[in-house]
């Protein structure tokens, strides 16, 4: 995902804060470009700032458009966003992270891909969503539906942000060979404190790697449990000799 070549499109925003918030949601996952259909002076400068914070330069670099057909024009896709699904609402709605598969292949291919976004009041018009190629949908509660429009853009932009970090993880997973020195650890404190004889450690071993290696444990969590089985291996064998 070349994330350069994506493009959020605001369609006729009503609240001026909401672009600021659009800019930073932008901005958190390293989408730069943004387009407006609408006139830049019925947006107020000072309004949008305040939510922008340090994404400001987002909102400076801003590009305006008379329609989405325009702002999309130099575009190879232009994903319209909506909750509705209907004849006219472009049958097949693609889910963001299926959106950010098609996404992914097209920026790679040095062609831009815009996301167009309605406004507040009443997301995309028939009209509107007419101009773009397809749609993406966002599930919600049926409850309340509604996504606050900044909202919506961070879940999209979140998204081809996540595609290009595919094979990050919260933590790195240890090598069962490190694995192996935690079973042991375990394996001898139990014996130690007589826990099963001689005979038994084996299929004790083998039951303790089976557990540990579906729990997939980052390094701290190996050496947090053999710390435990440490400590409790001493505190029993210490208060076996008093």
């Amino acid at each position: 995902m070349n994330l350069q070549n994506i493009v959020i499109i605001l369609s006729h925003p009503e609240e001026s804060r909401n672009v600021g918030a659009v800019c930073r949601a932008m901005a958190n996952n390293s989408i730069k470009e943004l387009r407006i259909v609408g006139d830049r002076n019925q947006i107020d400068d000072e309004r949008v700032r305040i939510l922008a914070i340090h994404a400001a330069p987002l909102w400076d670099a801003a590009t305006f458009y008379t329609s989405i057909t325009e702002a999309t024009k130099d575009c190879v896709c232009a994903a319209g966003t909506t909750r509705r699904r209907g004849k006219k609402r472009k049958g097949k709605l693609y889910l963001p992270e299926e959106f950010a598969d098609i996404a992914s292949n097209a920026t790679d291919n040095d062609g831009k891909v815009a996301i167009v976004f309605g406004n507040e009041r009443t997301g995309l018009t028939d009209e509107e969503l007419l101009e773009c190629t397809t749609g993406v949908t966002i599930p919600s509660s049926e409850e309340f539906a509604s996504l606050n429009l900044s909202h919506a853009v961070q879940i999209l932009c979140y998204h081809m942000f996540r595609h290009t970090k595919k094979n990050l993880t919260g933590y790195t997973p240890i090598q069962l060979e490190r694995l192996d020195k935690t079973v042991t650890t375990i394996a001898d404190s139990l014996q130690n404190i007589g826990f099963f004889s001689k005979t038994g450690r084996p299929d004790m071993e083998q039951f303790w790697r089976t557990i540990l290696s579906r729990a997939s444990l980052s390094e701290s969590e190996a050496q947090y449990i053999e710390k435990t089985f440490n400590k409790a291996a001493g505190l029993a064998s210490h208060n076996m000799k008093t």
